[in-house]
């Protein structure tokens, strides 16, 4: 097939990567900056960098770009992407975008597959990307309005790829699991990481601090795109968040012991109970 991959940053690049060495498809790269373009094809991750008419060719569209950016080039190319063609996005929110690419595909005579992986890293851009990264990775997969036979063609291509999981999901039920799974602890990260003493850690810290402030390395533009976007499910886990240590900060302050180990135990139990 020719697959056509727009935006090669960590996502779109390890795409490439990946197809490039697990498959035989022959890979045309888009990109508004022409750096990772070059840097693709220089180490065979792609066969050939695209003009306008890019999409003309594809059978298969992967959108490696921020969720309003693929919304935006599926309508530029609407009229231009063959029809039966696929086209996948790998966007961090849904809800807000599935809708709108799903009628775009109605009305053009494509089709549309909702797709996020989950993989990724603290850096981004190119040279962050890998081939393996999506090795034994969840791979969530929003059918919506694609027939059966597209759904198929892509769930295989990413069963090919690496992907260790193929999750079916709603748009709504993706954007509440991610605000928890995902954006809440990046949430946390940033938070974290404000406190005045953060500066002061090392020789202090250890894996703790580690694995806590980790994703505060973050794309300050992707990230608050993807917070506004999710916003309503977001901010219901921020309220639960907030609750939560707040019971743990009065217990603290009022040094109620009792209270404090029992909240505590509460959240060693759940993690018990999930076998973690």
């Amino acid at each position: 097939m020719n697959i056509v991959i727009s935006g090669l940053g960590i996502i779109g690049g390890s795409f490439a990567k990946a197809i490039r060495k697990y498959t035989d498809h022959y890979i045309i790269g888009i990109n508004r900056s022409p750096a990772p373009l070059e840097a693709a094809l220089e180490q065979g991750a792609i066969d050939e960098i695209g003009g306008d008419g890019a999409v003309e060719k594809a059978d298969i569209i992967i959108l490696g770009m921020f969720p309003q950016a693929s919304v935006d080039f599926v309508r530029r190319n609407a009229e231009r992407i063959p029809k039966g063609c696929i086209v996948i996005d790998s966007a961090g929110i849904k809800s807000e975008i599935c809708p709108e690419l799903s009628s775009l595909a109605k009305e053009n005579g494509f089709e549309f597959v909702g797709v996020h992986p989950m993989a990724g890293k603290e850096k981004n851009g190119f040279d962050a990307s890998e081939a393996d990264l999506f090795n034994g990775a969840s791979c969530i997969i929003i059918p919506g309005a694609a027939s059966d036979e597209a759904v198929d063609r892509i769930v295989k291509l990413a069963e090919k790829i690496g992907f260790g999981r193929i999750v079916f999901s709603t748009p709504e039920e993706h954007d509440r699991m991610i605000a928890f799974t995902s954006q809440l602890p990046h949430v946390l990260a940033c938070a974290y990481v404000m406190s005045p003493v953060c500066k002061n850690h090392k020789g202090f810290s250890a894996g703790s601090y580690r694995d806590v402030s980790r994703v505060a390395h973050i794309n300050e533009k992707l990230w608050t795109e993807l917070f506004i976007e999710n916003k309503a499910p977001l901010v219901q886990e921020l309220d639960i968040l907030v609750e939560n240590i707040t019971n743990i900060k009065n217990a603290v302050e009022k040094g109620d012991r009792s209270e404090l180990e029992a909240l505590l135990a509460k959240s060693r139990m759940i993690k018990e109970e999930l076998g973690e």
